[in-house]
């Protein structure tokens, strides 16, 4: 989980620019490639499906597997 310091994942609301911590930790998890994102580094997450990505590309090809899985809308 996460030490006493804040070192491990952390848990987040995901909002528009902007995130909650709700669990400290220096991390949260890419949802496509499940690699580890610093904090001070996350830029790319989804609102709607409160997930971070490590990059555009991620985010991206996340997009396209739920667009995909719901028979291509939206």
């Amino acid at each position: 989980m996460y030490g006493q310091d804040g070192s491990g994942a952390a848990t987040l609301r995901y909002g528009d620019g902007t995130y909650e911590v709700i669990r400290p930790g220096s991390y949260v998890v890419c949802a496509v490639s499940e690699r580890r994102i610093l904090l001070e580094d996350l830029r790319y997450w989804s609102v709607d499906r409160q997930e971070a990505y490590a990059s555009p590309r991620q985010a991206l090809q996340r997009h396209e597997e739920i667009r995909a899985a719901s028979g291509g809308s939206s």
